[in-house]
């Protein structure tokens, strides 16, 4: 079997300490089956955080697992210079399930990419320049994307990308405006992103772009009726929406394919990765055939849409449509918030339960009154939670927030064992 103290040992001499794992003794993972996941010792884990929201029909689904098998042994790679059937069927697949007019795709390996490819396209198709993105947002890894990043301790460097803008985020736990967020919240949401663009722009931006839900933020839920309000001006101004589906997408927020349709809004881009292959990588930049028509330059992306990918892309989209995961989500994920509401009333410190279909959080504070963020107990609670086999993830911009996604082929019962593991965490914080 896997040493796990060597693997510990392994990682702290060979690897970026900047990337730290969970927990104070991190878990070694050996080997995972739908919602279950096993460590070097052999304790199983119940995953309710599905590798950040990226095994989305669980882990080694037998058709995703027997598709990349088959694939692998008859054609690898072939870089974008070669046509191949697995990326045609794969985009083919992608615009039936789009919101609106959006049916071209461009592959790549991950969100940060997808989040760059959709930047650089709506430069080139408005002939601008300027973007503005919303504060507590993510958008990856890379000198451009962390940029966009509106957390200070996802943003390695000081600001060295000219032109990005942040304007307020949609908090509504935390509005700056009222208490409780209302309709008069969206007026003055509008007003702050019209003063970004006509006191920081030049008042010709590129792009407005934001997350439906706003991940790495703790699963920040804007208010009814705000995406359709900020695009109208976002339009106005001549800019493109760019939506960032890459946590929200593919039936994780219940009922609709994609976060943003809940809103009736339909993106000028859209960036999707992580669940799209259940674990694989792949990510996608979608668009209207005029928009993907203004980039003239040559590009190219090795490994994006590599035939392996893309059949892995394909058998998880065959698991998702035949086994309807945006009905599942919305099901299971009503009886996880009831759960879950029930737990706020019972522990105080709980200060908000808020999230859509199978994407839930808490947010954790030391006092509901104050609201006073509390990384510590959240801390805390990952810890408890390791003891009863359960994993979570957390968020945040204090690391205050438990961030739950489990996959969406989760079991009622599965549901049910979760809430009674993260209660009985919940006693011992």
């Amino acid at each position: 079997g896997v040493d796990a103290s060597a693997v510990k040992a392994g990682y702290r001499e060979y690897l970026f300490q900047c990337a730290p794992p969970y927990y104070e003794d991190p878990i070694v993972l050996v080997k995972g089956l739908g919602v279950w996941a096993t460590d070097a010792e052999g304790q199983e884990y119940l995953d309710f955080f599905s590798g950040i929201l990226s095994t989305g029909i669980g882990h080694c689904h037998p058709e995703v697992v027997q598709a990349i098998q088959d694939q692998v042994a008859t054609l690898g790679h072939t870089s974008t210079l070669y046509l191949t059937e697995n990326q045609v069927e794969f985009a083919r697949r992608l615009a039936e399930i789009a919101p609106g007019r959006l049916t071209k795709t461009f592959f790549t390996n991950s969100g940060t990419e997808a989040v760059e490819t959709a930047v650089v396209l709506a430069c080139m198709y408005t002939g601008r320049s300027e973007i503005i993105a919303l504060r507590y947002g993510y958008s990856g890894r890379s000198i451009l994307a962390t940029n966009l990043t509106a957390h200070s301790q996802w943003r390695p460097l000081p600001t060295t990308v000219p032109g990005i803008k942040h304007t307020l985020s949609p908090y509504p736990y935390r509005c700056p405006f009222h208490s409780p967020c209302d309709e008069r919240c969206l007026d003055a949401f509008a007003r702050d992103l019209e003063e970004v663009i006509l006191t920081t722009t030049n008042g010709k931006p590129a792009a407005f772009m934001a997350e439906t839900i706003q991940g790495v933020g703790g699963y920040i839920v804007p208010p009814p009726g705000y995406f359709q309000r900020i695009v109208e001006i976002v339009h106005q101004y001549g800019a493109v929406f760019i939506c960032d589906e890459v946590q929200a997408g593919f039936g994780r927020t219940g009922d609709k394919w994609f976060g943003i349709e809940h809103w009736n809004v339909e993106p000028d881009i859209m960036v999707m990765a992580k669940t799209i292959a259940n674990g694989y990588p792949v990510a996608a930049t979608m668009t209207r055939p005029e928009i993907a028509d203004a980039w003239t330059a040559k590009t190219i992306s090795t490994f994006g849409g590599n035939p392996v990918a893309m059949a892995s892309a394909i058998a998880t989209n065959e698991v998702m449509v035949r086994e309807k995961v945006p009905a599942r989500s919305a099901a299971r994920g009503k009886q996880l918030r009831k759960g879950l509401d029930d737990l706020k009333r019972k522990f105080e410190w709980i200060g908000e339960v808020r999230g859509m279909g199978l994407m839930q959080a808490l947010e954790l504070v030391d006092d509901p009154k104050t609201k006073t963020p509390s990384g510590k107990k959240a801390k805390a609670l990952m810890e408890a939670t390791k003891k009863e086999r359960l994993l979570i993830g957390v968020g945040g911009l204090y690391g205050h927030v438990i961030r739950l996604g489990p996959s969406m082929l989760v079991t009622e019962d599965e549901v049910d064992d979760a809430l009674g593991r993260l209660e009985r965490a919940c006693r011992k914080v």
